[in-house]
């Protein structure tokens, strides 16, 4: 493997943190949202990560190691929604109910914490690989 391929991997995984702020961001920003059937109410969306490998055919030692990580794709939760009984809303289909979000604020914050947390030691994991490069450079002067 090459020493640079960590900033590869880095920024694999760096833009797939990214992907699950921007599916935090979304989930929170509807939290609330209400609709007048199950398929017009808002899902909360999840990432699907996967890890990306290196064939061992490729490899001289025949290894399989990954070689980064992706999203594969987004789903919707299939928690079940919360349906009240509010005639007066106008969103209120023909019985007087809506249906709300199955959006969990307090995981989302935790996901948004995880998220972040894994955005920052990402960062910093470029830093360091920079910074042994850099004096990996000196030691030749």
């Amino acid at each position: 493997m090459s020493s640079f391929s960590i900033f590869d991997i880095a920024g694999q995984a760096m833009s797939a943190q990214s992907i699950r702020l921007n599916t935090v961001a979304s989930n929170m920003a509807n939290a609330d949202t209400v609709g007048s059937s199950e398929a017009e109410a808002y899902h909360a969306k999840y990432p699907v990560f996967s890890a990306i490998s290196v064939d061992a055919n490729t490899l001289d030692n025949g290894d399989n190691y990954s070689k980064g990580v992706k999203v594969d794709k987004i789903v919707h939760s299939d928690k079940p929604l919360q349906v009240r009984f509010e005639p007066d809303h106008p969103k209120a289909d023909a019985n007087g109910f809506v249906y709300q979000s199955n959006v969990n604020i307090v995981q989302e914050m935790a996901d948004m914490i995880s998220a972040s947390r894994s955005y920052q030691t990402n960062v910093q994991m470029l830093n360091t690989a920079k910074e042994l490069m850099q004096h990996t450079l000196n030691l030749g002067r």
